[in-house]
C-alpha cells in the first residue's frame, strides 16, 4: 500500500488540487465568467468558443466535457454562467451527482453586471467552503491519471516515453487508473495496441473507434504530412506517422488494456488497476481537456522539441529526454531524463525519477505549467454548428 495526501470529495473520488470553477456554458458567457474570476480570489474560469447552435452527438460531447470538467475531483465547487438557464441546468445536474456545490446564473433578464454580482456573491461562499478542505492520507490506487506526448522527436520514443511507460506499469500495479489516447497518432502501431487489449470485445471496440477516426481523415483526401507528423515532429526526425506511433506507444508500458472509452463513455472505476484507451484527438489541449473531463486529476506529458501546454484544473507534468530542450526550455520542464540517452541511468531509474516527481505533485508541488499560467482549455468539436 502506498499513500498520498489528496482531497477526498463527497462521492469518494480523490483530487490533488482544490479549485473553485466558474464555468461558462457558452461563448457569450465568457466575459461574465472572467469577471467573476477577477473579483473573487481563488476562482478559476475556463473561457471557450463553443456552446451555441451545436446539435446531436457534438452537443452531447460538449455537455459531457463541461459536466465532466465540473465533476473533476480537483474541483471543490462550481458556478455555471449561461446566456439562458436550460442548458446550464443540464450541465449542473451532471455535476451535482458528485455531491459538490454547484449553482447556475443565467444572463438573460439580468445582463452581465448583475450576473457577475450575483455569481460573485455565491462564488465567495464556495471559495470559503473550499478553503476549509484539508488534504488527507489516501491510497494511491484512488488516483486517475493520463498520459500524452507532444512535439515529439527521436528522443521521445527512446527516453521520455519509455520512462512514462515504467510509471504507467507501476500505477496500474498499485491499483490506479492510467488513461491514454491520441487515436490518429496510433497509425502504424494500431495492431500492437489492439494486441494489448485484455479481451476480444475490447479489441473490436478499439479497432472500430480507430477505423472511424481514420475514415474521417481519409474522406478529406488530403496528405496529413505537416499535421501528422507535425512540423515539430519532422524537425525532430520523425518523418512518418508510423515512426511517431511506434515511439508514442512506449508510454503504455507492458500491462494489458482493460478499458476502452469512446468520446461519450464515462469512466467506471473497477476494482484493481486500469489501463484505459480514450478516443481523443492528438491536439494537446483537446486531449488533456477530455482526459480531465473523464476524471484525470494529473497528466504526464512528454515532449521532445518542447510543447508547453497546461490545463486550468489538473497539473501537467512535463518530461523530456532531449538535452537541448531541457536546457533551453528549462522553465517548462519538470523532469529531465536525457541522461538515459547517455546510459548514465537505467530505464527503471528514469521511470522512478518521473514517478517520484509525480508523487510530489500529487502532494501539492506546483508544476512548471501551473506556475507559468498555462491554462489551456479546449473542448473537442466534432462538426459544424447549425
Amino acid at each position: 500500500m502506498m499513500t498520498i495526501k489528496g482531497y477526498l470529495r463527497e462521492n469518494g473520488a480523490v483530487g490533488v488540487r482544490n479549485h473553485v470553477l466558474v464555468l461558462p456554458l457558452d461563448d457569450l458567457s465568457n466575459a461574465a465568467a472572467i469577471g467573476v474570476s477577477k473579483l473573487v480570489n481563488g476562482v478559476v474560469s475556463v473561457p471557450h468558443p463553443y456552446g451555441r447552435l451545436q446539435f446531436g452527438r457534438d452537443l452531447d460531447l460538449f455537455f459531457h466535457i463541461l459536466s465532466g470538467t465540473g465533476a473533476n475531483p480537483n474541483v471543490a465547487g462550481v458556478i455555471i454562467i449561461g446566456i439562458e438557464d436550460n442548458w446550464a441546468n443540464k450541465v449542473a445536474d451532471g455535476i451535482a451527482k458528485t455531491g459538490k456545490p454547484v449553482e447556475v446564473f443565467p444572463i438573460e433578464g439580468y445582463g452581465d453586471l448583475k450576473t457577475i454580482e450575483r455569481a460573485s456573491r455565491k462564488a465567495k461562499e464556495i471559495v470559503q467552503y473550499a478553503s476549509e478542505k484539508q488534504r488527507t492520507e489516501v491510497d494511491i490506487s484512488s488516483i486517475v491519471m493520463s498520459v500524452k506526448c507532444g512535439e515529439s522527436d527521436t528522443t521521445s520514443g527512446l527516453a521520455s516515453n519509455p520512462s512514462v511507460g515504467v510509471v504507467v506499469d507501476k500505477m496500474v500495479d498499485l491499483g490506479a487508473v492510467a488513461m491514454f489516447g491520441e487515436t490518429s497518432e496510433l497509425t502504424g502501431a494500431e495492431d500492437i495496441v489492439a494486441d494489448k487489449m485484455a479481451n476480444q470485445e475490447l479489441r473490436e471496440k478499439f479497432l472500430k473507434i480507430y477505423k472511424e477516426y481514420v475514415d474521417v481523415i481519409e474522406r478529406e483526401g488530403v496528405d496529413l504530412l505537416g499535421s501528422q507528423p507535425t512540423q515539430g515532429n519532422i524537425k525532430g526526425g520523425l518523418t512518418t506517422i508510423e515512426e511517431k506511433a511506434l515511439g508514442n506507444i512506449q508510454k503504455l508500458g507492458h500491462r494489458k488494456v482493460n478499458c476502452v472509452l469512446d468520446y461519450l463513455d464515462p469512466l467506471i472505476r473497477e476494482k484493481g488497476g486500469t489501463l484505459c484507451f480514450v478516443n481523443t484527438s492528438s491536439a494537446a489541449a483537446e486531449a488533456v481537456t477530455l482526459f480531465a473531463a473523464k476524471g484525470s486529476v494529473l497528466h504526464l506529458f512528454t515532449t521532445g522539441q518542447g510543447n508547453i501546454v497546461g490545463h486550468p484544473l489538473i497539473p501537467v507534468v512535463k518530461i523530456t529526454g532531449n538535452p537541448k530542450t531541457a536546457k533551453f526550455m528549462s522553465e517548462h520542464i519538470d523532469v529531465d531524463v536525457s541522461d538515459l540517452l547517455d546510459l548514465k541511468i537505467s530505464l527503471e531509474e528514469a521511470g522512478e525519477r518521473v514517478f517520484n516527481y509525480m508523487v510530489k505533485v500529487m502532494n501539492g508541488r506546483l508544476t512548471a505549467a501551473e506556475v507559468l499560467h498555462h491554462e489551456e482549455f479546449s473542448p473537442i468539436k466534432l462538426y459544424i454548428s447549425a
